[in-house]
């Protein structure tokens, strides 16, 4: 199976935070979902797919390409960027945007921007500085969809927005990886937009990757079990994942549905879910 992105064993160190061994694979065609809390390592990963830092062990590929090698470059004419803030020299406007990209990009598609700012409403003479949080991200992903990207690399790209914009922005997204061979890797800590998104979540706690699974199959593993203690604890310790006891007696706990008793009602989860109880369970370790 052809990749977009992989990462095998790769580690970063800095004074207070390392990036521990980490393997991700993203396979062409696949939207993943980068989840973790502030300083979980998920920008590092960014930088490090980017070519911006260098990886201290491991080995990094981007669409078949190293970000060390020479021709990396090349590589970037088929990537898309959208970091979590967009930046822009603020005198300039969304038109002066699209003849900058004109001369950066080799397939710019000037009629395909031009759409994008029609479809965000974004005017086209304003300059960037007055723009809006949501209409400076809107731009830039004008921008990233306008050059014929294979790969799409989204940085908190929904942070700070509100609810309609983050659903309009995801439904672009939604159609861009519908298209043949298109590719998604999205950092956000907004588990709701990557669940309505990805094909995989990867899940990085404190520089460490603690899964990587297909989301379907990550939400057909688990179980909510809402209960008594008494019904907890007889559980076996290896089926419970995490839980969380209410001052009533009351529990409700992430159990692994091959190691719980059949009987046992749960219910679907959510990747919230999963990601809140993994941490949980983390704890009391």
């Amino acid at each position: 199976m052809p990749y977009a992105v992989t990462l095998d064993q790769v580690t970063k160190a800095f004074r207070d935070f390392t990036l521990d061994h980490v393997t991700l694979r993203v396979p062409e065609g696949t939207v993943c979902g980068l989840v973790g809390e502030n300083g979980a390592g998920k920008t590092t990963v960014i930088r490090l797919l980017m070519g911006a830092i260098r990886a201290d062990g491991g080995e990094i590929s981007v669409l078949g390409r190293s970000p060390d090698a020479p021709d990396f470059r090349e590589a970037k004419e088929d990537i898309g960027i959208v970091l979590d803030e967009a930046y822009f020299p603020e005198v300039m406007t969304a038109a002066q945007v699209g003849s900058v990209m004109r001369d950066t990009y080799r397939r710019w598609d000037a009629a395909q921007y031009a759409g994008y700012l029609r479809r965000f409403e974004l005017p086209d003479r304003k300059p960037f500085k007055e723009y809006s949080r949501g209409m400076r991200m809107k731009l830039a992903i004008s921008v990233a969809l306008s050059h014929h990207a294979k790969l799409l690399v989204l940085d908190e790209a929904t942070a700070g927005l509100d609810p309609i914009v983050r659903d309009e922005i995801i439904e672009t997204f939604r159609e861009f990886a519908l298209q043949d061979g298109r590719s998604i890797l999205i950092s956000s800590h907004i588990v709701s937009d990557l669940e309505k998104l990805c094909d995989s979540i990867a899940f990085l706690r404190r520089g460490k990757l603690l899964f990587c699974e297909e989301k379907d199959r990550l939400l057909e593993q688990y179980g909510i079990f809402k209960g008594t203690a008494e019904q907890a604890d007889s559980l076996l310790p290896d089926a419970v994942i995490g839980r969380e006891d209410s001052a009533y007696g009351g529990v409700r706990a992430l159990v692994r549905r091959d190691a719980a008793p059949s009987t046992l009602t749960l219910e679907r989860p959510t990747v919230e879910d999963v990601i809140l109880f993994t941490v949980k369970g983390a704890k009391r370790i």
